[in-house]
């Protein structure tokens, strides 16, 4: 199947090419087409699925990716793309952390199978459940019922302590509450929202820092300033954007994600870069300066489903969302395939941390296909 998809790329690329050739500017507009999006999009994809067929563990970063493939599976159909996520889910039993004893569930950092309540463990059902709605089966949601709804009847509200838990597991609430109907997914899912953003959102800056450590003044950069993380960003932004995407129309805090959404894409353009990324540490660019294609893809991805679904402005973001377009294909992108200069996984900008062509990650693929997802519909919408 991969190979047949390779080459059935391959020829659409090729033909593209030849098409392209006869002037600058006629290739200029092919190359910003959604044919050529869709067909990045499969090279990528495809890519990945064949250099990784051994499935791994339900844990966030493995579950990040499988984000972005289920969004692929819903632009393009492609079963090969369905299938791989299914076989996922199936060798993780549709579980996140494996814990039956409920009496030894724990929501902080850790990731043996007591963790069951740690949101990195939760992402998985995000996946689960969006494989639930094309095939419908019990077993592919029973775990998530489980867990989740052990979750919102606890007195606990601390669940989402750090920026990266927002993206794991706030559209895992919006998702159950489409799937049960039950109306305290979303109640608590303010709730919980509401204690993150007590620890660690700037509220001069309309952004977050990475947890409660990286508060300023308690923790800066080496020169000084406030340290906002991109992917830390990135969680969020993206987070917030599915979050809008499954929430109702009649949710009463509907306006204060609207609000947070916006002041974070108001907030985070001020800081592109020239080649269209963003660096790790938002602020200061010395702290970890260089390309980095993960924090960059998340906010591309929100960005352009701002745009696309009418919370931002065209005229005023579509100029950020080329520009890092551009750089997630003519930089990020490999010739082979491959995504390159995604920060390897920690939780800050590291002074002296190498990332190069050659540094990729499941996540920071699933956030290129995100981002490249929303702009193939761009592209359809402004066609």
């Amino acid at each position: 199947m991969f190979k047949k998809l390779n080459y059935i790329v391959t020829g659409v690329v090729v033909l593209m090419m030849a098409a392209c050739s006869s002037s600058n500017k006629h290739t200029a507009a092919v190359n910003n087409s959604k044919e050529t999006v869709l067909a990045t999009i499969n090279k990528v994809n495809t890519y990945w699925q064949e250099q990784n067929p051994v499935q791994g563990r339900s844990f966030w970063d493995n579950a990040a990716y499988h984000t972005g493939n289920m969004e692929v599976y819903a632009l393009t159909r492609n079963e090969a793309y369905r299938k791989y996520s299914e076989a996922w889910a199936e060798q993780n039993q549709w579980k996140g952390a494996a814990s039956d004893n409920k009496a030894e569930w724990k929501f902080n950092y850790g990731e043996k199978p007591e963790y069951v309540l740690f949101g990195d463990w939760q992402i998985c059902f995000q996946t689960y459940i969006d494989l639930y709605h094309m095939q419908p089966d019990e077993k592919k949601i029973a775990r998530a019922k489980e867990v989740m709804s052990y979750e919102i009847n606890s007195t606990e509200n601390k669940y989402w302590w750090w920026a990266d838990g927002l993206y794991m597991v706030m559209p895992v609430m919006t998702k159950m509450y489409l799937l049960t109907g039950e109306r305290k997914y979303l109640d608590k899912l303010y709730e919980y929202y509401s204690y993150a953003n007590s620890i660690m959102y700037d509220s001069v800056e309309n952004i977050y820092y990475r947890d409660a450590k990286y508060v300023y003044p308690k923790h800066t950069t080496a020169s000084g300033k406030k340290d906002f993380w991109a992917r830390g960003n990135g969680w969020v932004f993206a987070a917030l954007a599915k979050v809008l995407k499954d929430l109702p129309a009649d949710d009463p805090h509907r306006d204060a994600y609207i609000s947070k959404f916006k002041g974070m894409a108001h907030a985070l353009k001020r800081y592109q870069q020239p080649e269209g990324h963003w660096t790790r540490s938002i602020m200061d660019t010395a702290q970890s300066p260089g390309f980095e294609t993960s924090g960059t893809a998340f906010f591309t991805y929100a960005y352009l489903w701002g745009i696309n679904n009418h919370y931002l402005s065209k005229k005023e973001f579509a100029p950020v969302v080329e520009k890092s377009w551009r750089y997630l294909t003519t930089i990020a992108l490999q010739p082979e395939g491959k995504i390159g200069y995604v920060q390897p996984i920690g939780e800050r900008a590291i002074p002296g941390q190498v990332v190069d062509k050659n540094s990729t990650a499941n996540f920071g693929v699933g956030a290129f296909l995100l981002a490249a997802c929303e702009m193939y519909r761009y592209k359809d919408l402004n066609k």
